[in-house]
């Protein structure tokens, strides 16, 4: 029997899960101390550290004297660490934060002497399409997986294939997952039986040929000391994960080929509920992650002087952490969840941090009273933004041209008049600061003592000039300067900015803007998009080509006794999508942005009804009882845009329920297009099942998904079914569970985990969700550049030059543009800005790059430089393959 079993000791390291990462930590060390122990005692010992740098960093941080003998024992080949930072959710995270995490812990085990050469991914919840194309561009030419895989995978081996055809030799791990041998050796009077029995199970997927893999190890296992004698008692031989897989080239050849992403429910659940519950860690995550992939790191590039490295690496570190199987997918106890919410919103802040310090250094090149206008997409754009301003006069540009502007609100002048002790009113000034704005002079008149503020004032201030003047005061005056919210249509370059000021007199004509924007009676009209609003809160939507579609919006709430992995619903489910009341209020009409406010109110079951005192058992059936529940939306369709914001908001007082908005389809559908990462992933009305796991045709979406004719484009991964046959696209907004795990679970044959309870999955509070539909014809090819503008709002940001100062000239950043062509990140690496690209295309495609460098250069996703690319007169034309991810690095 010697070779054919080839016995992999591991363990499975679930950094925060039922418990929160602290106390997940101190069983680590205690693991990690008897890893290092056991191998340096039996030389034989191998040990592969379950894919991911966490593990060590965590150690180390509590053991930073131990570092030595774990590179050592990384040197020597008998411990495998890495290749991943940590093991994430390739579902929850963008396309980029998986590049970070991979480049981050292969950087890190390199220093250890070197990274597994193997992309372990055992117990991700199904696998993204580009994860291939991803490793291959990271150097790595094996996978190893286990949950996803369909039902056509019958060999432990098989061709994974992205999308733009690179294909990747994987590893599967059939019967039992990471634990296929974890019972191997329980009963040492048994092994040799034991060792046949695996044999035989293994040689079905395996063949007769070739050494069969033991996985030895499970969730948080230790290594069993004396192992190394029993594994050569069976004739077996011990080894890491990558020694086993090494004996293999990277050759795909004669291998079964299985394309695109792995969400199958044959062999392994892939707990898909996990997409939708705690909502708002999700919508954190989208948030952070374009603050810094969209804003911080390009703007810092292109306008931020010395690179803010060390910030941008601790907002990635915590991003990276956040993405955790465990983490982000909100499946762990309460505390764990508060916990990634609190890492997810400082990587926010770090990200807001640079923004506003590069933003500040361009600001004070723009006078006092006039807004910098920033614009975080790649290409030329015209659009709405809004900007708080003084007075009343018209806008202009650098070049004195009148900005097309409507006046949304005017702010209160009167901040304060009332009868007061002056001496009380003397204590509420901090320098010059006066009720959050600046003293800019004070008198005194029959007994009231008036102040002028505004929000910015060169005029000196001493609090002791007033004491002497305040004999008879007995009333206190604030008054503020003039000013007023305006939405105005700015002309921005690419990935650079425009400034816009107020000024008195202004002769030029204003440009009319294109696609102007009106409201009628209940309708809202920009010529590309007309939007009804029913009678009963929902909406009608005209495109310009004439795709309509009615009834949008409806929102739909039924019970939910699943848990954090699984939704489930009630024996006896009671479906609520009826308001008992609508109103309709409108806000603004025109002429660039027009919204109505639509306020429907509900009648929402309570709670699950179970039996009394057994939280634990599933209810039956969901309350009599109900809660009101007012569901706010502002419909708001601005200037130029062929699509319509929604900003959907409710205070959840319910418990044990899903919440969705459905949206009918213009043309019944028989798939779906849903932005991954990195692709545009087409999904059926079914998913594959097999394991015991309900197959519900629930799936994620990043950015965006269409179907039928109408696109949702979203602020963050939401989960998505196209419902009643492919008539209707849902949105699930919120889904309010009460445990991590149920033991009896409906949809789900096993438990996930630990029954434990998760009251603030619940998540009854405050939920708001902002998105925008649009009508589009036959292919999807026009949305990616609408979510593009959608998700990455034009940066307004007040001047704070000089007021004497002339606006200066726009200045474009770096325009990348071409059919499909998506930008996904833009940073500084080795002194060079290092751009990374996708082609959204079915067919070949160029990306056209253009900005003030000389030099271009291939990459890899490790910024690895390669082959040198034409540049002529500042720009770069880049083939691109359909679907290939490509990375360059610019110079001069």
């Amino acid at each position: 029997m010697s070779a054919e079993i080839v016995v992999v000791p591991h363990t499975h390291w679930d950094r925060e899960w039922y418990e929160p990462f602290q106390r997940f930590r101190l069983r680590l060390v205690a693991l990690l101390d008897e890893v290092l122990d056991t191998m340096e005692r039996e030389p034989d010992y191998h040990f592969t550290l379950d894919g991911q740098l966490a593990c060590v960093d965590d150690y180390l941080e509590v053991r930073p004297e131990n570092r030595d003998r774990i590179a050592a024992l990384v040197e020597s080949g008998r411990l495998a660490v890495g290749p991943w930072q940590i093991l994430l959710d390739e579902f929850l995270c963008s396309g980029e934060n998986i590049v970070r995490n991979l480049e981050l812990g292969m950087n890190r085990a390199d220093k250890l002497g070197g990274a597994m050469s193997v992309g372990y991914l055992p117990d991700m919840f199904g696998h993204t399409a580009q994860m291939p194309q991803i490793l291959r561009r990271a150097g790595l030419l094996h996978a190893c997986v286990y949950r996803g895989v369909p039902s056509s995978v019958v060999t432990d081996a098989f061709a994974w294939v992205a999308p733009d055809g690179s294909a990747l030799r994987t590893q599967y791990l059939p019967a039992g997952g990471y634990g296929n041998g974890a019972h191997l050796f329980e009963d040492p009077a048994r092994l040799p039986e034991r060792a046949a029995e695996f044999t035989e199970r293994m040689r079905e997927w395996h063949g007769p040929e070739g050494a069969l893999l033991a996985m030895y190890g499970t969730d948080h296992s230790a290594p069993v000391r004396g192992l190394p004698g029993m594994v050569a008692d069976i004739g077996a031989r011990m080894d890491t994960l990558s020694g086993y897989i090494g004996a293999y080239s990277g050759s795909v050849d004669g291998l079964p080929r299985v394309s695109g992403e792995l969400r199958s429910h044959a062999r392994a659940n892939i707990l898909p509920g996990v997409i939708s519950v705690r909502a708002h860690v999700k919508q954190a995550m989208g948030r952070a992650e374009r603050m810094v992939e969209r804003y911080a790191e390009p703007l810092a590039t292109l306008w931020g002087g010395d690179w803010p490295g060390r910030f941008l690496d601790m907002a990635w570190w915590r991003l990276v952490d956040a993405s955790g199987h465990d983490s982000v997918t909100g499946c762990g106890v309460d505390d764990t969840a508060q916990q990634v919410a609190a890492r997810i919103a400082e990587a926010e802040h770090l990200g807001q941090a640079v923004r506003d310090m590069v933003t500040a250094r361009l600001s004070a090149a723009v006078p006092s009273d006039g807004v910098l206008v920033v614009n975080p997409t790649p290409a030329t754009r015209r659009g709405v933004v809004l900007v708080d301003v003084a007075g009343r006069d018209p806008l202009v540009d650098p070049t004195g041209a009148r900005v097309p502007a409507q006046t949304l609100e005017y702010a209160p002048t009167l901040l304060l008049d009332a009868e007061m002790d002056p001496a009380t009113a003397l204590t509420f000034i901090h320098g010059t600061e006066l009720y959050g704005q600046h003293i800019t002079g004070w008198s005194v008149d029959d007994g009231t003592l008036t102040f002028t503020v505004a929000r910015e004032s060169s005029t000196a201030f001493n609090v002791a000039q007033l004491r002497g003047a305040l004999d008879g005061v007995t009333r206190v005056r604030i008054v503020a300067e003039a000013r007023r919210t305006v939405a105005a249509l700015v002309d921005t370059p690419p990935l650079g900015h425009t400034s816009i000021r107020p000024a008195s007199g202004a002769s030029a004509a204003m440009s009319a803007p294109a696609g102007g924007v009106r409201a009628e009676e209940r309708a809202l009209d920009n010529g590309l998009l007309r939007v009804e609003v029913a009678a009963d809160g929902t909406l009608a939507l005209t495109g310009a080509d004439g795709t309509t579609l009615t009834g949008a919006g409806r929102v739909v709430d039924g019970g939910d006794v699943g848990d954090t992995y699984n939704y489930a619903p009630p024996a006896q489910d009671r479906i609520v999508s009826d308001p008992v009341s609508v109103e309709l209020t409108l806000v603004c009409s025109g002429p660039l942005v027009a919204a109505f406010d639509v306020r429907r109110t509900y009648r929402w079951p309570a709670a699950g009804q179970g039996i009394e005192g057994t939280p634990e058992i599933p209810a039956a059936a969901r309350s009599e009882a109900t809660e009101e529940i007012v569901v706010d939306t502002r419909v708001e369709l601005r200037a130029g845009e062929p699509y319509v914001r929604l900003h959907v908001s409710f205070d959840n007082r319910c418990s044990d329920h899903r919440v969705r908005l459905h949206v009918p389809l213009p043309t019944r559908a028989a798939a779906s297009h849903a932005e991954g990462q990195f692709a545009v992933v087409t999904r059926g009305l079914s998913s594959e099942g097999g394991c015991g796991e309900e197959p519900l045709p629930t799936f994620p979406a990043s950015g965006w998904v269409a179907a039928g004719g109408v696109a949702a484009l979203l602020e963050h991964v939401t989960e998505y079914e196209l419902v009643d046959d492919g008539a209707e696209l849902a949105l699930t907004l919120l889904r309010s569970v009460g445990y991590l795990s149920r033991n009896l679970h409906v949809m789900r044959p096993e438990p996930a985990g630990p029954q434990l309870p998760t009251p603030a999955a619940q998540s009854r509070s405050l939920r708001s969700v902002s998105l925008a539909l649009m009508p589009y014809g036959e292919s999807w090819a026009a949305v990616p550049s609408a979510a593009e503008t959608f998700r990455h709002d034009l940066l307004a940001v007040p001047g704070t030059g000089d007021p004497s100062l002339a606006l200066p000239p726009a200045a474009p950043g770096l325009s990348v543009t071409g059919d499909g062509v998506v930008m996904t990140s833009l940073r500084v690496r080795d002194g060079r800005h290092e751009l990374r690209v996708v082609a959204y295309s079915e067919t070949p495609t160029n990306a056209i790059i253009s900005g003030t460098f000389t030099q271009a250069r291939h990459a890899d996703l490790r910024g690895r430089p390669g082959d040198p690319l034409p540049v002529s007169s500042g720009t770069v034309h880049l083939p691109l393959r359909p679907w290939e991810i490509a990375t360059i690095q610019l110079g001069n």
